[in-house]
């Protein structure tokens, strides 16, 4: 058994997948546009948005797509636990560039840790052991 989380982004999920590529995090490895292949077509303006896609990196796996009816993104955030503060630093200006921190980066009673959500609303963890 794998738990992945799974994004959903109204329109904006290939730019948010490819800002995530250019961060470091990983690449897409499969992708799936609405009304390829013949496949059902439920609004005409999602044709050529992203129905599902995969993103990969080292230790890094989840799913994302657009869809008409996605609701904001809460409750729910990344957790990446890093074993290199300073490259968790660089990582985590790169994420948060354009998005809104809620803990700067700081020593916390279990490590190294701070939080932001995105400039695409998703909420992020970053955290190294003490």
């Amino acid at each position: 058994m794998q738990l992945a989380n799974y994004l959903f982004f109204t329109t904006a999920c290939e730019e948010a997948l490819a800002f995530y590529t250019a961060c470091g995090l990983g690449r897409v490895t499969e992708l799936v546009r609405h009304g390829d292949g013949g496949g059902p077509l439920h609004d005409e303006g999602m044709r050529g948005k992203v129905m599902h896609a995969r993103f990969e990196g080292p230790g890094v796996l989840f799913y994302a797509s657009d869809n008409h009816d996605a609701e904001p993104m809460r409750g729910s955030a990344h957790f990446l636990t890093l074993d290199d503060r300073d490259a968790m630093a660089a990582l985590f200006a790169r994420l948060s560039d354009g998005g809104t921190v809620t803990t700067p980066l700081g020593v916390q009673p279990w490590g190294f840790y701070g939080k932001f959500t995105d400039r695409f609303g998703v909420q992020w963890m970053l955290n190294a052991p003490a």
